[in-house]
């Protein structure tokens, strides 16, 4: 029995449509847990509800005027992670922006689908995903973040760093917080819409989140964090998506099962340090140069 699905595996594995959805979470644990050490370093976790809400009001723009739903979703999000970056000198004001904007896109999207008499169908199946209809353009998107989100903690470790540790030592180090603020809310943003179709906007802290939270307890600094993240999601992502198909179950939840024990067996091992781990990550910062 094992042999026959084993041989059933590897059938599935040659399909072009199976081939795609493995290399879009590939690029996806490259990027995604990144962004998801972002989330839990800013203490932001509204965000990716929120995104989840402007991605829906997206999709439904772009059923309504024909362009790609996707496409309209990532532009969404984007533009409303932009645009809430000037509310986000405290956690509060941050919190009660995600959660008016989350209302607000919410009730936009259900309108506009009312109004506009488009099936909504399409639009809610985002909510549970479909990773075997990953194309092309999924796979640039995919692709863009996973150069993008590390690219840019590579090239600004120590000001981000700083930024996730106190955003006035910060300020006052010369970091530009604002902009910099701005530039992690918009790849938040755009990474949970870009995460979405690959589990379901229901799901996509496996994508995110559990990777980041795993890495915490794994990591001593902001780069082993980093490191230890994206391993972490590359793990879960691969051992996750082989065992859906080995069972013949929906990839989303099997993805999450996988990287919600794996969470738990992480935080069972005994804690390496009890102080926080952004003080170890701003520490480390010097020697990065």
């Amino acid at each position: 029995m094992n042999t026959l699905a084993t041989a059933d595996v590897g059938a599935l594995l040659q399909l072009v449509p199976v081939q795609r959805a493995g290399w879009a979470l590939l690029l996806a644990a490259v990027g995604l847990p990144v962004v998801g050490v972002v989330i839990v370093g800013l203490d932001i976790m509204p965000v990716r509800f929120a995104m989840m809400h402007v991605a829906l009001f997206g999709i439904a723009v772009g059923l309504l005027t024909g362009l790609d739903p996707m496409l309209c979703a990532l532009v969404a999000c984007a533009l409303a992670g932009a645009g809430v970056a000037p509310l986000a000198r405290t956690p509060d004001g941050l919190s009660g922006a995600m959660g008016l904007l989350m209302s607000l896109a919410v009730a936009a999207a259900l309108l506009l689908l009312a109004v506009s008499g488009v099936n909504a169908s399409g639009a809610f199946a985002l909510l549970w995903g479909s990773i075997l209809s990953v194309g092309t353009p999924d796979l640039v998107v995919l692709g863009v973040l996973a150069a993008a989100v590390p690219g840019l903690f590579w090239w600004r470790r120590r000001d981000i760093g700083l930024l996730l540790y106190d955003r006035e030592l910060a300020q006052c180090s010369g970091v530009p917080v604002r902009a910099l603020t701005a530039a992690l809310l918009v790849l938040v943003a755009v990474a949970v819409a870009g995460a979405i179709k690959l589990t379901g906007a229901l799901l996509v802290d496996a994508l995110t989140l559990l990777p980041a939270l795993a890495a915490r307890r794994l990591g001593s600094s902001l780069k082993s964090i980093t490191l230890w993240a994206i391993g972490i999601g590359v793990a879960v992502n691969l051992t996750g998506f082989l065992a859906a198909l080995w069972l013949d179950w929906p990839p989303g939840p099997v993805l999450v099962l996988t990287a919600g024990a794996l969470v738990l067996a992480v935080h069972v091992i005994s804690e390496r340090r009890t102080s926080s781990w952004r003080a170890p990550a701003s520490a480390s910062l010097p020697s990065s140069h």
